[in-house]
């Protein structure tokens, strides 16, 4: 009987350790967010209110270099470019900036961009108030559309700090867009 107990507390044991991992293994992706979001990490950058970003007091004094990179995934039917590849830019001062693409199939697609900013440390001091990223964007066959880019660069950025690059890639993601339309109308 011993034995017997032994055994069941040791598979309780392993059951809740398996559920541990488990519930860890779930938040590791918002906590990672959470984390890149606050230090900059990966160049994840930060959304912040228009009012937010009108409140900064601009530097005149001090001129950064934003440079613009866009970029495809591989063998996708799409075309992403910046409108401009690089802006003279004052910290704290808000600026505007357009990408363009083109959806290059016969077909609808829904396509949605990433953004990661270099070096590391300017992506926490890099702040969009609209941006094309935040929204999967539907795009009809051969259209062609400008995006509209809206950022201020804080002007705590470390003086060391003379140019900063906002990169995007364009993913297609058509067919996450679908299960998403069929899981709302489902819903309805």
């Amino acid at each position: 009987m011993g034995d017997t107990r032994r055994n069941r507390m040791h598979a309780l044991r392993l059951m809740l350790v398996v559920l541990a991992m488990f519930g860890f293994g779930y938040a590791l992706v918002p906590l990672y967010n959470v984390v890149c979001q606050l230090t900059g990490l990966n160049g994840k950058t930060t959304r912040i209110g228009a009012d937010e970003a009108q409140g900064y007091a601009p530097d005149t004094s001090r001129w950064v270099t934003v440079e613009f990179l866009g970029s495809v995934k591989a063998g996708l039917p799409w075309e992403f470019r910046p409108v401009v590849s690089r802006m003279r830019v004052h910290p704290g001062q808000l600026y505007d900036a357009r990408f363009v693409a083109t959806n290059l199939d016969t077909q609808a697609l829904v396509g949605q961009a990433v953004p990661s900013v270099a070096p590391g440390e300017a992506a926490r001091h890099f702040h969009k108030t609209e941006c094309f990223c935040f929204t999967q964007q539907r795009f009809e066959p051969k259209e062609t559309r400008e995006l509209p880019l809206r950022f201020v660069i804080d002007p705590e950025l470390p003086k060391h700090v003379k140019t900063v690059t906002l990169s995007y890639t364009f993913f297609d993601v058509t067919s996450t867009a679908k299960a998403d339309t069929e899981t709302i109308q489902k819903q309805n």
